[in-house]
C-alpha cells in the first residue's frame, strides 16, 4: 500500500475504539486500529475492474487477503440473483466467516456458523457495524467484518425484487 495516501476519517466502533478504513482507488484496502489485526486487501493490478465493487472484483485470483502479514483464503462468490450469491468467505488460523447480505442495506457476519454483527456500508469505505448482544465479539472479528463490508459493500436485494426489474428493463 501506498503510505503516502491521505489518513481516512475514523471510524469509531463500540466495542474497539477508533479504527482506520483506507480504501486506494479499486487496487488496495487497509484496516488497522490500536486493538485489531491489521488486515490488507490488494487487488492484481492488471486485473479487470468492476465498478459496482469498491476492491474492483470479486475474482478471488485476482485478490490478496493478509491478516496482520499473513496471508488468509478469501472467497467472494459471484454475485448473481440471490442474496446468498453475494456472499464473502474468509478463512483464517482455523476460523471461518461469511459476511452474507440478509436485507437491502446490511450484511451479517458470521463466525464459524454464528451470526456476530451485522455490516453496513455503501461501498465507500464508510462502514458502520452493530454487535450481537451477548456475542463474544474478538479484534480478529472486526478486523475481518470492516474490510470485508468496505470492499465488498452489503446488502442486496431479494430476488423477486432483481426479477421485476429485470422484467421492467426488457420492456419497451
Amino acid at each position: 500500500m501506498n503510505d503516502t495516501a491521505p489518513t481516512p476519517a475514523p471510524v469509531q466502533d463500540d466495542r474497539f475504539g477508533e479504527l482506520r478504513i483506507r480504501l486506494e482507488g479499486q487496487e488496495s484496502l487497509l484496516v488497522e486500529g490500536e486493538g485489531i489485526p491489521r488486515i490488507t486487501l490488494d487487488r492484481t493490478p492488471d486485473s479487470e475492474k468492476d465498478d459496482h465493487i469498491a476492491i474492483g472484483t470479486r475474482d478471488p485470483e485476482q485478490l490478496t487477503l493478509r491478516i496482520d502479514g499473513t496471508p488468509a483464503k478469501l472467497t467472494p462468490s459471484k454475485g448473481r440473483l440471490t442474496r446468498r450469491s453475494y456472499a464473502v468467505d474468509v478463512d483464517h488460523a482455523g476460523t471461518s466467516y461469511r459476511l452474507v447480505p440478509d436485507s437491502v442495506p446490511s450484511s451479517r457476519l458470521v463466525r464459524d456458523g454464528r451470526h456476530i454483527g451485522d455490516f453496513s456500508s455503501d461501498g465507500d469505505g464508510r462502514v458502520i457495524a452493530e454487535w450481537r448482544e451477548g456475542a463474544e465479539i474478538e479484534p480478529l472479528d472486526a478486523s475481518v467484518g470492516y474490510a470485508l463490508a468496505a470492499a465488498f459493500g452489503t446488502g442486496a436485494q431479494p430476488m423477486w425484487m432483481m426479477a421485476i426489474d429485470a422484467v421492467a428493463t426488457a420492456l419497451p
